[in-house]
C-alpha cells in the first residue's frame, strides 16, 4: 500500500534501497540451474530448486560424478585444472539435452550454472564472420557520439533486441541516453535523462564488477536456493558473479512499468569507473541470446570501454590543443617576469582569463587579489574560493548546490574552477562561469516516485509513467572539461615551482647579504674585549639579526645589536639599510639615543611597515663609562662579582612602530670585573613560554658563570640556555681589558 511521504520516511526508503542484498538474493532465474560444490570432491552443497527437475533426481549431498556422464565429468575436471575463463562455456549434455556450463569460484566454492542451449537465439554465423569489421568501425570512431552510435547498432544486430541504448552517467550518477537504435514503431528514448535512484549505488558497484546481466523474461518467478547459505562461511551464498542471479523485485517492477519483457545490459567502464551501460530491451516476449552472442556483446562493450578515453580526447582535441597553447604562453610570460607573476598573468598579451572559457577569473598571489572579466564582488571572491577548497569542491558547475550560501552569485559564478598555488599563503587561481539555463527532459517525472510498504518496510516504487517530462534547470554552468582542469592545475604548479625557485634564489642572496652584515670577528680595540656568536636558524631561513662595532670620533666605541622582523631576502635587505643608516647616525657622535631617534625617522619615512628592534651601548674604554639606549630590544645584562642584573634604561618603542619616537639613555660605569651581554630574542623565546621566564633564565645563567672572560661567558650562556633552532640567535659580550704598555 502507498504511505504518506515525509523526509524521515523518504530517508528510510532510500536506505532500504541502498541496503537491498542484490548480490545475495538467495534465488536464481529459472532459465538455468545453479549448483554450488566443494572441491576437489565436487559435492553439491547448495542447489537451485529446479535442479532435480533438470538432472532427473535430487542433487544435494551427491557429487557431480553422480550427475554427469564420464565424458562430461572428464572435460569438467580438465577445465578445473586451468583458467576458468578459458573454459566457459563448457558444452555438456544433461538428460539428453545440450547445455552450456559456466563456472566461477566464490568464497571457497565452485559455482556451476547449466543453461539449456535449446531456446537460445543465435546470431547468424555471418555476423561473427564480420566481427573484425565491426571492431574496425568502433576503433575508427572519431568522437564519443560516433562510438556509441556504432556500438548500439552492432549490439542490436548481434543480439536481436527491439531496442538498444547507450546510457551515460553524469558525475551525480543521473543517466542520459546518448545513443539508440530501435524498432520503428517504438517511441524514441534518445536524449532522455533518468535519475540516479533508478540504478542505486550497490547495483552500480555490481555493474562495475560483473560486465553483463541478462533477464530473458522479466515476468519470471525466482527459483530459491537450497540452502541459500555458504556452508564454508555461514553467510549467504554470494551470487555477484552469477549469470543466473535473480534481480531486485523493484527492478522487475521498473521493467514491467516500462513494458519491457526481456532485458540485457553490458557495462562500459572507463579506467575503473562505471561510465555507462549498453541497455537492451525486448517488448514482444521472452528473449535469450545465446551465451556465445552474449560473450560477443560483452567483448564489444569491453572494446568500446578501452576506446572511450581516446574518443573523448579526440572530440576535444582542437580545444585541448588551444588550451595547451595558452598555458604555454602563460608559463613563458611567468618565466620572463619571475618576480612579477601576477603582472604576467593579469596584464600580459595572454591573460589567465584566456586559458579556459570563462566569464571571469581571479589571481591571488602574495596576498593580493587581481580580478579579470565578470566576477563576484572582490570581497566575496576569497570567501567563495576558500569555502569551495575547504569543502573539497574546487571544481564545480553547481556552486549553489555545493555552497547554498553562495546561491546569490549564480549570475557570475554558478561554475567555479579553483586551484591553490602552493606555499601556504592562501594564494589561488580561479575561473568563474555564469549560470546557463538548460532544459532537461527526463524519462518520466522523477518527482512522482512513490513510497510503498512492503513486509513492514517502506521502499521506493518506480514511477508509473516514463513519458518525457521536461524541466528548466537553474544554478548550473557549463561543466569544466578534464583538460581544462588539468591545464589550470599545471599553471598553478608552474607558479608554485617558480615561487620555490625564487625562494631558493632569495635565500642564497639573503645569505650572501647577511654575511656582509655580520662581522667575521669583533675588531681589536685597545681597552675592550669583544666576543660574539651568531647561530643561524636550523631551517636555513635567513633572519634579521645583525651586530656592529663602530669607533666614534670621540674615542668611544658603539656596540650595536639589532633584529629586523621577518626572514629571507626582504629582512636581509632591510637589515642592510638599518645597519648603514645607524652607523651614519652614530658617527655624528651625539649619543645612542639621538642615533636611534634618527634611525626611527628614516624607517618611518623610507621603510613604512617595517619593524625592528635595536640596542646601542656606547663605552669609553679609558673610564669604563657606558651609555645605553634601546628601541624595543632585549635588556642588557650586567654580570659582575656580585651577580647579574639588568642595566637600568628606559626601553623606547621598536623602530618603525611610531612616526616620531623619543629614546632615553641609561648610564653606568663598569669595573674591570664587569661584563655586558647583548642578545637577540632568539636566545630567550620558547613556544608557549613567557618572555619573562627567558629573561630570568638568562640572568641566572649569567650569575652562575661569574667573572669568566667575555668569550667564555658568551659560550657558557648559549650552552646553558640551549635555544631552539626555530630562529637565529646572536649574543655579544663586552669586557674592559688592560691597555697594552706603551711601546
Amino acid at each position: 500500500m502507498s504511505v504518506p511521504i515525509s523526509s524521515r520516511v523518504t530517508e528510510e526508503a532510500l536506505q532500504h534501497c541502498a541496503d537491498e542484498p542484490i548480490a545475495v538474493p538467495g534465488a536464481v532465474q529459472p532459465h538455468g540451474v545453479l549448483l554450488a560444490v566443494t572441491e576437489p570432491d565436487l559435492a553439491v552443497v547448495s542447489a537451485s530448486g529446479n535442479a532435480a527437475e533438470v538432472f532427473g533426481a535430487a542433487v544435494l549431498g551427491r557429487t557431480l560424478a553422480d550427475l554427469l556422464g564420464p565424458a562430461d565429468l572428464a572435460a569438467l575436471r580438465d577445465g578445473l585444472a586451468g583458467d576458468l575463463a578459458d573454459v566457459n562455456p563448457l558444452r555438456q549434455t544433461v538428460a539428453g539435452e545440450p547445455v552450456d556450463l559456466v563456472l566461477h569460484r566464490r568464497d571457497g566454492l565452485l559455482i556451476g550454472e547449466w543453461e539449456p542451449v535449446a531456446g537460445a537465439e543465435q546470431a547468424p554465423a555471418a555476423w561473427h564472420a564480420r566481427l573484425p569489421a565491426v571492431l574496425g568501425r568502433l576503433a575508427q570512431s572519431a568522437t564519443v557520439d560516433e562510438l556509441t552510435t556504432a556500438l548500439a547498432r552492432d549490439v542490436r544486430a548481434l543480439t536481436g533486441f527491439d531496442r538498444v541504448m547507450v546510457y551515460r552517467f553524469d558525475p551525480e550518477w543521473n543517466g542520459e541516453v546518448v545513443a539508440e537504435t530501435r524498432r520503428d514503431d517504438l517511441e524514441p528514448f534518445l536524449g532522455l535523462h533518468y535519475p540516479a535512484s533508478d540504478i542505486p549505488a550497490q547495483a552500480r558497484e555490481l555493474y562495475t564488477r560483473n560486465w553483463l546481466r541478462l533477464i530473458p523474461d522479466a515476468r519470471y518467478t525466482p527459483v530459491p536456493l537450497d540452502p541459500p547459505v555458504n556452508p564454508l562461511t555461514g553467510g549467504p551464498l554470494d551470487l555477484s558473479q552469477s549469470v543466473l542471479r535473480s534481480v531486485s523485485p523493484v527492478h522487475l517492477e521498473y521493467l514491467a512499468t516500462m513494458g519491457v519483457v526481456a532485458s540485457m545490459s553490458v557495462s562500459l567502464v572507463d579506467r575503473g569507473r562505471l561510465w555507462g551501460l549498453i541497455s537492451c530491451h525486448g517488448y514482444s516476449g521472452p528473449h535469450r541470446p545465446s551465451y556465445t552472442d552474449r560473450t560477443a556483446a560483452e567483448f564489444l562493450g569491453r572494446t568500446a570501454s578501452l576506446l572511450l578515453r581516446t574518443a573523448q580526447e579526440a572530440g576535444d582535441r582542437d580545444r585541448t590543443v588551444e588550451v595547451a597553447q595558452q598555458q604555454a604562453r602563460l608559463v613563458a610570460a611567468i618565466g620572463r617576469a619571475p618576480r612579477r607573476p601576477a603582472t604576467a598573468l593579469v596584464h600580459g598579451g595572454t591573460t589567465v582569463l584566456d586559458l579556459v572559457p570563462a566569464g571571469g577569473a581571479a589571481v591571488r598571489l602574495d596576498g593580493r587579489l587581481h580580478l579579470l572579466g565578470t566576477t563576484p564582488p572582490p570581497e566575496r571572491v576569497p570567501e567563495l574560493v576558500g569555502a569551495l577548497l575547504a569543502a573539497g569542491s574546487p571544481v564545480t558547475d553547481r556552486v549553489p548546490r555545493a555552497l547554498p550560501a553562495a546561491g546569490d552569485l549564480a549570475d557570475t559564478a554558478s561554475g567555479v574552477l579553483a586551484v591553490e598555488v602552493g606555499g601556504g599563503r592562501g594564494d589561488f587561481l580561479a575561473w568563474f562561469r555564469p549560470e546557463t539555463l538548460r532544459t532537461v527532459t527526463w524519462g518520466g517525472d522523477p518527482r512522482t516516485t512513490e513510497l510503498v510498504e512492503d513486509d513492514g518496510r517502506v521502499r521506493l516504487s518506480p514511477r508509473r509513467s516514463f513519458a518525457a517530462w521536461s524541466e528548466t534547470v537553474r544554478g548550473t554552468a557549463e561543466p569544466w572539461r578534464p583538460y581544462e582542469v588539468a591545464a589550470a592545475r599545471d599553471l598553478a604548479a608552474s607558479l608554485a615551482a617558480g615561487r620555490l625557485d625564487r625562494a631558493e634564489e632569495d635565500d642564497r642572496l639573503a645569505a650572501a647579504l647577511q654575511r656582509t652584515l655580520l662581522l667575521e670577528s669583533p675588531p681589536d680595540i685597545p681597552g675592550l674585549t669583544l666576543a660574539a656568536r651568531y647561530v643561524p636558524s636550523a631551517r636555513d631561513v635567513v633572519g634579521g639579526d645583525w651586530y656592529d662595532v663602530v669607533l666614534l670620533p670621540s674615542g668611544r666605541v658603539a656596540v650595536v645589536l639589532g633584529d629586523v622582523a621577518g626572514h629571507g631576502l626582504s629582512a636581509a635587505s632591510v637589515t642592510a639599510h638599518l645597519r648603514h643608516a645607524l652607523r651614519a647616525g652614530l658617527l655624528r657622535d651625539l649619543g645612542p639615543a639621538a642615533a636611534l631617534a634618527a634611525l626611527n625617522d628614516l624607517v618611518a619615512r623610507l621603510l613604512p611597515g617595517e619593524l625592528a628592534t635595536a640596542v646601542v651601548a656606547e663605552l669609553d674604554p679609558r673610564t669604563g663609562e657606558v651609555a645605553v639606549a634601546s628601541a624595543g630590544h632585549v635588556p642588557v645584562l650586567r654580570v659582575g662579582p656580585d651577580g647579574a642584573g639588568w642595566l637600568e634604561v628606559a626601553r623606547g618603542p621598536a623602530l618603525g612602530l611610531l612616526d616620531e619616537a623619543g629614546f632615553r639613555e641609561g648610564r653606568a660605569t663598569l669595573s674591570a670585573a664587569d661584563r655586558l651581554l647583548l642578545c637577540s630574542d632568539g636566545l630567550l623565546e620558547r613556544r608557549g613560554a613567557d618572555l619573562a621566564d627567558g629573561l630570568e633564565a638568562l640572568r641566572a645563567a649569567g650569575a652562575a658563570a661569574g667573572a669568566l672572560p667575555a668569550q667564555d661567558l658568551v659560550d657558557r650562556v648559549l650552552a646553558v640556555l640551549d635555544p631552539p633552532d626555530a630562529d637565529d640567535v646572536t649574543v655579544v659580550g663586552i669586557a674592559l681589558s688592560p691597555a697594552p704598555p706603551p711601546a
